[in-house]
């Protein structure tokens, strides 16, 4: 019997290469934006045998800015390196480019610890605006390492990377600029778990929808600016939810039940809702609604928009009547928070990866409790607990917090024939 030959010894783990001793070179060319000039830079450059070590490409407005960080021709001769530039500086010219060459040592600098994501809404967006935001960075030790547009309609919304500085405290000094310079900001820990967020929870009254539903539901009744009132207190924090629901309630008793056909067809979404809840579920998350309201319309809103998972309070009807009351278990300011936590548990998400949306006070417990916390179009109690919030009146807003940019919205619509909802 022959014998078996010895294993062959593993390969060694090829070690990164980090060119930080190195000679490279900086090749940038900048002009008037067309096809082919990507591929024909590396074509030029290709012919010199060098290695690519970042790449990076602008176009504004029709003006394309290309940077490719490369080695030095292949083989070392001397003559190589200035016929690599004189190659390039040719072929530029003949493109209607301007080229300029560097020569250096090194990679890009390494980002430093300390990693966020800001990103900045601004409707309008002004240069005032940026300059006191950057500057805030900088006071506050951070450095921008990276800036691009995330949307340039309904709102301007650019998305600047920012090491250095720990989020915590970014997020505290751009906050009160932010507020003096009239714009949303949303600062977030840098990493994977940002795009990892796959269930959003949204209130519904004065959120997914413009209305509150007890007020439709009070107009038919007679009562409407007394339940409004008391909406409005409540909704403030000046109430408990729960006493001035079962008060609300009360006026109603004696109400039809068949009014809720007409109350549901008085619903009216907000600006984007149906946007961002289309795009959302395209993207594999999961998307629920949490409400103070009723299931008599959230029941009508989940089977109008496929939503994964509701949560309401529960009008009682006795011979076709409202009684005034509600049944079950009250939905109410902590009663958000278990709903959250409940469908978390469903979807199996955590809850470090899920997003809720509010606006009122009975919000808040919801919003502390999941991993992002968004005041939409908030009281001023509740902007001030929040996460972050967005005071522009456009729900799909909220997807360029997730990094999610607008072309890629309006993309993904037209390949389902759609359009965005405002």
């Amino acid at each position: 019997m022959n014998a078996l030959p010895p294993a062959a010894e593993p390969a060694p783990a090829p070690q990164p290469r980090t060119f930080d001793d190195e000679r490279t070179l900086l090749v940038k060319v900048f002009g008037k934006d067309r096809p082919g000039i990507t591929t024909g830079l590396f074509a030029t450059l290709g012919d010199f045998g060098v290695e690519v070590i970042d790449i990076e490409q602008l176009v504004t407005r029709g003006r394309i800015t290309l940077c490719a960080l490369v080695t030095p021709p292949a083989g070392g001769a001397p003559d190589a390196e200035g016929a690599l530039r004189s190659t390039v500086h040719r072929w530029a010219e003949e493109q209607r480019l301007q080229a300029e060459i560097i020569s250096g040592t090194g990679d890009n600098r390494p980002r430093r610890e300390g990693r966020s994501h800001v990103t900045v809404l601004g409707h309008p967006l002004t240069a005032t605006a940026v300059s006191a935001l950057t500057a805030r960075i900088t006071e506050a030790g951070g450095n921008i390492d990276r800036v691009f547009r995330l949307a340039k309609y309904p709102v301007v919304a650019v998305e600047l990377a920012v090491s250095g500085v720990a989020t915590e405290r970014l997020r505290s000094e751009l906050v009160v600029e932010a507020t003096t310079q009239r714009v949303d900001i949303a600062v977030v820990e840098a990493g994977l778990h940002r795009r990892a967020k796959r269930l959003v929870v949204m209130d519904v009254d004065s959120t997914l929808i413009q209305d509150e539903v007890i007020e439709l539901f009070a107009a038919h009744a007679g009562c409407e600016a007394e339940v409004a009132e008391v909406t409005a207190a409540a909704m403030a924090g000046e109430l408990d939810f729960a006493e001035s629901l079962r008060a609300r309630v009360a006026l109603l008793a004696g109400l039809d039940a068949a009014v809720t056909e007409k109350v549901r067809a008085e619903v009216r979404f907000t600006p984007g809702a149906r946007t961002l809840i289309r795009t959302l579920q395209r993207l594999g998350f999961q998307v629920a609604i949490v409400s103070g309201g009723f299931t008599q319309v959230t029941d009508h809103l989940v089977e109008q928009l496929g939503l994964d998972f509701a949560a309401a309070n529960t009008l009682e009807v006795v011979d076709g009547k409202f009684t005034g009351r509600v049944t079950g278990e009250i939905v109410d300011r902590a009663g958000k928070a278990r709903w959250l936590r409940r469908f978390a548990e469903q979807a199996k998400v955590p809850l470090e990866q899920t997003v809720a949306i509010g606006d009122g006070a009975n919000d808040l417990d919801m919003l502390n409790a999941a991993g992002l916390g968004v005041a939409f179009c908030a009281k001023p109690v509740v902007r001030e607990a929040a996460d972050t919030a967005v005071n522009v009146p456009f729900l799909d807003t909220v997807l360029y917090l997730l990094g999610i940019t607008r072309e890629e919205v309006e993309a993904a619509d037209a390949l389902d024939g759609g359009r965005p909802d405002h």
